[in-house]
């Protein structure tokens, strides 16, 4: 009964971390450090989105993709009848392989989605003191977009529940035939304590900060403090023209890609 469970568990963790939503924010953050390399090697956004970036490749190179998709090829796709006193399953090495390899994803993303917390916080703050406005805005929304994609996906949620899957598989496989693969490591049977956090009061907590700052900044009335109230107010037939007047009355810097939609 626990080798369907894996194999469908298996299918939904690959489905969500081969994504299209992950790979792209990732070459978008790749891009973006490439850019500004050679003129902010000090800067403190600029080091954060490195990190960021680090965890990212290293989720990608431990293969954890790969071997969800070995796995899922080794059990069989039709169950064995119940007369039948034999059924094929993966071997304990294997389990042990991957189960080994989810821990490690799980830690990552979580390091991962901490880092893209704060340096969507220290974004935001740089960009309310005016400092580098178009590399801050675009890395505060990239960040946004990487943490949001990742929540939404269930990305982290989907491998805890593989691995209570894997941890069950794992353990009858090892009654049945004892072959240990990994020593000197004990396999945690609730992946909760092993991770030491609690993943959706984590994710509820660094919502709510991402969202409190942004919103308590007001960085778009810092940074244009001499735009008139009455663009807001007006009509919708005279916004294009107010909008119009008002940019042209103002002194704004090289930031005319943010602020307010100008028709």
């Amino acid at each position: 009964r626990c080798l369907p469970v894996l194999r469908r568990r298996c299918h939904i963790a690959g489905k969500r971390l081969s994504g299209p939503g992950l790979a792209a924010e990732g070459r978008v953050l790749h891009s973006v450090l490439y850019v500004y390399h050679s003129r902010l090697l000090r800067h403190r956004p600029y080091l954060a989105l490195q990190q960021v970036e680090q965890c990212l490749k290293r989720l990608w190179k431990m293969n954890l993709l790969g071997c969800l998709e070995t796995l899922a090829e080794l059990i069989p796709k039709k169950t064995a009848s119940k007369a039948q006193a034999e059924c094929l399953v993966p071997s304990q090495p294997v389990l042990e392989t991957v189960a080994l390899k989810v821990l490690g994803g799980c830690k990552l993303i979580l390091r991962l989605l901490d880092c893209c917390c704060k340096a969507f916080l220290l974004s935001v703050k740089h960009l309310c003191s005016e400092e580098f406005i178009l590399l801050n805005t675009l890395a505060s929304g990239l960040l946004s977009r990487l943490w949001f994609v990742i929540q939404y996906r269930c990305v982290l949620q989907t491998l805890t529940s593989l691995y209570g899957a894997l941890s069950t598989t794992l353990q009858l496989v090892s009654e049945t035939q004892q072959a240990p693969y990994i020593k000197g490591f004990t396999f945690p049977s609730d992946i909760s304590d092993f991770l030491g956090v609690n993943i959706s009061s984590e994710a509820k907590k660094q919502k709510a900060l991402m969202l409190k700052t942004k919103k308590s900044t007001s960085w778009m009335k810092k940074l244009f403090p001499s735009m008139p109230e009455a663009v807001s107010k007006v009509g919708k037939k005279r916004k294009s023209e107010t909008c119009t007047s008002a940019m042209k009355n103002c002194s704004i810097p090289c930031a005319m890609d943010i602020g307010e939609t100008v028709v």
